[in-house]
């Protein structure tokens, strides 16, 4: 094939390999396009049995192929501290036994999810004897582009093939040859059970002009596009692409440690929603302390941070209440660090709270910590935000923890897809229509 992409070899795996540097990216993004939507039509109609049998054999070729998959990352790794990645960065990109055997396991998690297409939404009889029903199908080809994930490259594909759809994966400069690997393994599983390898695709290219050929659409080939990335990849998608968008542009997340919150719940809860992981999109970037509790709670906050390594940026009570703090600035408020950084605040009450959430917040996810029913009520109906937590981390704002198996992304738009985006949310639907010979008059 002269558009970057070599003939199976014997295992059965298409190996994909960066383009030809002569090669004409528009004509390989095409061809991806045009073999993405005839996979679709395929995946979209074969039996839920066979799709399962394919993430099954998908989690299988990951673990058989995790010597490979991890020499590539291990390469990946050696690249990006040539580069000077940041330590977040790296971190999102390094990939172990433990992590490798993680993403098989949630891949064959997929496979136990129900099976999301054909359900009946809702059905109802007119007075005509016409009977509707609303049934779930897939979107079609779905593009993910993600940066320094190689782990995407299972997710994505995984919950695409469980949803009916085709997905055409542009992973990052930085996960290239890891991504390239774990695609392999996630052919081979489709391959083995009967379906397309095709319904999968990697860009065989880091050229960036991919990027711009996929928010092209790829002449009516793609459906929805999905940035899994940094601010100024998702700011250039949502500006750009022709087609549908799922994205957030940033996980700005507060904590909320409420009038009557119990401090030993509060610190818990905050150490785990800033430090579990910095670099993921639900950590929390801001301490909102009540100004009613400030005496008995934001110096131990504050401290149990500090304490932790974490550097603190604070109002003025953050920064009397330990020397270490430093002075924040309104840009601080609306940061997102994704590192070892946390700005933190006092505030007066729940509305003053709420408030601030409102207008220095990225609607992705936010958490209050109390005791008060009535005060987690008002700020889980009040903060609109995709995902709102009482008494609990930021970091469960993940698909898994959800019992979605995994997800495709985070999704803080407000039409259709909400929230971690899963099975359920990768499908549209249809309108079936049952007569007995009926004519409008």
């Amino acid at each position: 094939m002269s558009f970057g992409l070599n003939e199976m070899t014997g295992d059965s795996a298409l190996r994909i390999i960066a383009t030809n540097e002569a090669a004409d990216i528009g004509s390989v993004m095409q061809e991806l396009g045009r073999r993405a939507r005839a996979a679709a039509r395929k995946v979209a109609l074969s039996p839920a049995e066979q799709r399962n049998a394919a993430l099954l054999g998908m989690a299988n070729a990951l673990r058989a192929r995790s010597a490979r998959i991890l020499a590539a990352n291990a390469q990946d790794l050696v690249d990006g501290k040539a580069a000077s990645l940041s330590a977040s960065f790296m971190d999102r990109l390094a990939l172990d036994e433990k992590r490798l055997s993680a993403m098989a396991d949630a891949v064959a998690e997929v496979a136990d999810l129900p099976d999301p297409l054909g359900r009946v939404l809702a059905e109802w009889t007119r007075p005509n004897g016409l009977r509707f029903e609303r049934v779930a199908t897939p979107l079609g080809v779905i593009a993910v582009i993600f940066e320094s994930r190689p782990n995407v490259t299972a997710d994505a594909g995984a919950l695409c093939l469980k949803s009916g759809n085709a997905a055409i994966l542009r992973a990052g400069s930085d996960s290239f040859r890891s991504s390239t690997e774990i695609a392999a393994a996630m052919r081979e599983g489709l391959e083995a059970a009967g379906l397309p390898g095709d319904a999968i695709q990697l860009v065989p290219t880091r050229d960036r002009a991919a990027v711009g050929e996929i928010l092209s659409g790829l002449n009516g080939n793609i459906d929805v596009v999905v940035p899994r990335g940094g601010k100024s990849l998702v700011a250039r998608v949502q500006s750009e692409a022709r087609v549908p968008v799922f994205a957030h542009l940033d996980g700005n997340c507060h904590v909320y440690v409420g009038a009557e919150a119990d401090l030993a719940m509060a610190r818990d809860i905050l150490l785990n929603a800033k430090l579990r992981r910095t670099g993921v999109c639900g950590a929390a970037e801001t301490l909102l302390v009540d100004d009613a509790c400030a005496a008995s709670h934001l110096a131990p906050l504050v401290t149990a941070l500090l304490d932790a390594g974490c550097a603190v940026r604070g109002d003025e009570a953050a920064r009397a209440a330990d020397v270490r703090v430093t002075a924040a600035t309104a840009e601080d408020w609306a940061t997102e660090y994704l590192d070892r950084i946390i700005a933190v605040k006092t505030v007066n009450g729940l509305d003053a709270a709420i408030d601030h959430i409102e207008r220095y917040g990225s609607h992705h996810t936010d958490a209050i910590v109390t005791a008060d029913e009535a005060a987690a009520a008002r700020f889980l109906a009040e903060v609109d935000s995709a995902i709102v937590i009482h008494n609990a981390s930021t970091q469960f704002a993940d698909g898994g923890e959800f019992g979605f198996g995994a997800e495709i992304g985070i999704a803080t738009g407000r039409m259709h897809a909400r929230g971690p985006v899963g099975v359920e949310q990768l499908c549209s639907f249809k309108y079936r229509v049952h007569g007995a010979g009926q004519t409008r008059p």
